[in-house]
């Protein structure tokens, strides 16, 4: 830096204070007067950040490169490229940026951030999957056994039945080696409350914030006590709402794995849940120690974490049909009576309008998932629904950037001009719910569906027409639509997905009268029914009591 002003270290401690506090501008201008004088990777991997979270994502891409190109080891820039990869839909890139970052340090974050990732790739089919998941599990306890000595139990043969109370593998804090109730042998008595614990790092307006809230406000308290382990790096007004509605809170962020998992020991819980999976934040490496004697995972998204330590995975009927057996997970299942989902409105406005459509003289088809999720194979089956639906229109959502013009590039190779497609950015909550007021029908994304997203837009009085999948991701647009009575909107094949879309979307009368009674359908189903909900995951953490890890 010249003279009079920050040394180079100050300017970076300053620049990183900007952008603790959110001041991206700030933070922004000094990096790159930084990297004027010294282009470190450091001041290249931190402008990255920066840059990503301004949702400026080429940019950022570029300076993560900037920084592996003068430290080809820096594990953090090609974990982070990886993720700036994957939000701009190039999986390829993200996959192998996320395998450079493991293979120069084996975190088991980083290793999160790819086996997240392998819902969403086309080229992954569950068993895939599956194994990838297992061979983390494996490493993660062999470590485990290596560092503190303990002895755990392997995981079962993939499809191999549980015996009712079989163990899956050895607590690492020997006072809860007992059955559910924590208090000595023998089951719980009759009259003692279970003690439900939850780890997330997503106690706050986030969707599995949203999908959990309803739970805590219609517990049986009487039967449970809720005690919350937190890791939110910035706590909002949802957290209070959370922390308001728990027996007992405690804030792990700033908690390694060994302290989290024996401040949970102490605490004598009962059923312990992840409800990340392998989302960003999660704690699993402390559900690896077992310190609680039944651990389940739910929330994050349906699938599985790869852990024997964990023993049950809670779903709902249509992800995973009873007679599907658990071949692809590495935990039992438990199906709620239902739906996987709880739905709460981001908010009860705005309204419903009217369809597009009528004074439009066009169809417009919509897709508001996270651009993550518009594969190859998903942008060809819109386009063939488009070529069929003459005239139509469709409306996406990502941020600016090189990503906006490689679809618009794919689509018109597929016969659709760039002329009919158009993009929103990320927009602030009331915004992306008015969105749906342009959009005339949804078309559902694939191997990964929409979630909340398309709850959302059922909820706007949008249809979604989905595809199922074969890994459980996939069936999540079935699960929704089953449970609004409309399962007819869900194919099997994509020639299905293809005449479903087109039929609808030539019969304005009856998409009219679907966008007039879909928030009421909502309401009524038991995608919203929070008391129905709660209680199916009480009597869920009751026969996990009953029977044991």
């Amino acid at each position: 830096m010249a003279k009079h002003t920050l040394s180079i270290q100050q300017a970076h401690e300053l620049a990183q204070r900007h952008y603790q506090a959110g001041r991206l501008g700030e933070a922004e201008s000094l990096f790159r007067q930084i990297l004027t004088y010294e282009p470190s990777p450091e001041a290249h991997f931190n402008l990255g950040k920066i840059l990503k979270d301004a949702g400026r994502l080429d940019e950022a891409a570029a300076a993560y490169r900037a920084a592996i190109a003068i430290r080809p080891d820096l594990v953090e820039a090609h974990n982070n490229l990886g993720t700036a990869s994957k939000e701009v839909g190039d999986l390829d890139g993200a996959m192998a940026a996320y395998r450079q970052a493991y293979a120069l340090r084996p975190d088991p974050r980083t290793a999160s951030n790819l086996l997240y990732l392998l819902w969403f790739h086309p080229a992954y089919d569950a068993a895939q999957i599956r194994d990838e998941h297992l061979a983390w599990g494996r490493s993660i306890m062999e470590s485990l056994s290596r560092t503190s000595g303990a002895t755990v139990v392997p995981p079962l043969p993939p499809g191999e039945g549980w015996g009712e109370g079989r163990g899956r593998g050895t607590s690492h804090f020997p006072s809860r080696q007992s059955s559910p109730g924590g208090r000595g042998s023998g089951a719980p008595a009759k009259e003692a409350r279970l003690k439900i614990g939850y780890v997330s790092a997503d106690f706050r307006q986030h969707v599995v914030g949203y999908n959990l809230l309803p739970l805590f406000r219609e517990y049986d308290r009487a039967r449970f006590e809720i005690h919350c382990y937190s890791n939110v790096a910035r706590p909002d007004s949802m957290t209070a709402q959370f922390q308001s509605l728990a027996s007992a809170w405690r804030d792990i962020s700033a908690l390694g794995d060994v302290d989290a998992a024996g401040l949970i020991a102490s605490d004598r819980i009962d059923i312990l849940l992840d409800l990340s999976l392998h989302m960003s934040g999660n704690r699993l490496p402390v559900f690896a120690r077992k310190p609680a004697p039944v651990q389940a995972t739910f929330a994050g998204y349906p699938g599985t974490t790869g852990l024997p330590t964990i023993d049950y995975r809670i779903t709902d009927p249509y992800l995973d049909p009873p007679e599907y057996p658990d071949e692809f997970y590495s935990e039992r299942s438990i199906r709620l009576p239902h739906s996987f989902w709880c739905y709460q409105p981001l908010s009860p406005e705005p309204k419903v309008n009217p369809l597009p459509a009528l004074t439009n003289k066009f169809l417009t088809f919509g897709c508001l998932n996270n651009p993550t999720k518009l594969n190859p194979n998903v942008l060809s089956l819109w386009a063939e629904v488009m070529r069929q639906t003459p005239g139509s229109r469709l409306l996406m959502m990502a941020r600016p950037g090189s990503h906006r013009d490689r679809i618009l590039g794919f689509l018109d190779a597929c016969g659709v001009g760039r002329d009919r497609v158009r993009f929103v950015d990320f927009q602030p909550t009331d915004a992306y719910l008015r969105t749906y007021h342009q959009i005339d029908l949804g078309l559902d994304t694939f191997p990964y569906n929409g979630h909340t997203t398309s709850l959302d837009s059922l909820w706007m009085g949008v249809p979604v027409v989905t595809l199922v999948g074969r890994t459980v991701v996939g069936r999540a647009g079935l699960s929704q639509l089953s449970n609004l009575g409309l399962p007819e909107l869900a194919a099997s094949e994509p020639e299905d997905f293809v005449r479903i879309a087109t039929a609808l979307a030539a019969d304005l009368p009856k998409l009219a009268n679907l966008r007039t009674t879909l928030r009421t359908r909502m309401a009524h189903s038991p995608l919203m029914d929070a008391k129905s909900f709660a209680r199916g995951i009480e009597e869920a953490y009751q026969r996990m009591a009953r029977t044991g890890g």
